[in-house]
């Protein structure tokens, strides 16, 4: 895998994937922090991507399990430490599962599985920060479509 990371101005960078994918992050740029962020921080695109993994795992592990899933929503809430390097400390997923008639066993079991043993995001993540996670599910049965 490869990336490309191009500082734009000020505290803007655009970053470029082996795929061809491109995102521009950054902070409040300025001396004073008065302009708007760019984009995303690295840290927000960190949190996100562990989420995007886990988020991953549970829709294929689910549609693999031919569970009728509509929707998956990853709601994340994490610290970080005070002192450099601030690493994340904490970590909160609450997963929203959507689907008709979805088994809870299941749903429950491929969240387990993602955040627990697929998801090398998370698993890295984990070293630093208590990453905990719970689960909401949207029974769609019998909902006009």
């Amino acid at each position: 895998m490869k990336a490309r990371v191009k500082w734009v101005e000020e505290r803007t960078f655009v970053g470029a994937t082996e795929s061809g994918h491109k995102v521009v992050f950054g902070t409040a740029s300025g001396p004073d922090g008065s302009k708007p962020k760019p984009g995303p921080s690295p840290m927000e695109l960190v949190l996100i991507g562990a989420g995007g993994c886990s988020a991953y795992d549970v829709v294929h592990i689910l549609e693999k399990g031919r569970e009728a899933i509509e929707d998956c929503v990853i709601e994340m809430d994490a610290d970080r430490a005070e002192t450099d390097p601030k690493v994340f400390t904490r970590i909160h997923m609450h997963f929203i599962v959507k689907g008709r008639a979805l088994a809870d066993a299941k749903v429950k079991r491929a969240i387990d599985l993602s955040v627990e043993k697929y998801c090398s995001a998370t698993a890295m993540l984990a070293k630093t920060a208590r990453v905990t996670h719970d689960l909401e599910i949207v029974n769609t049965l019998g909902e006009a479509g």
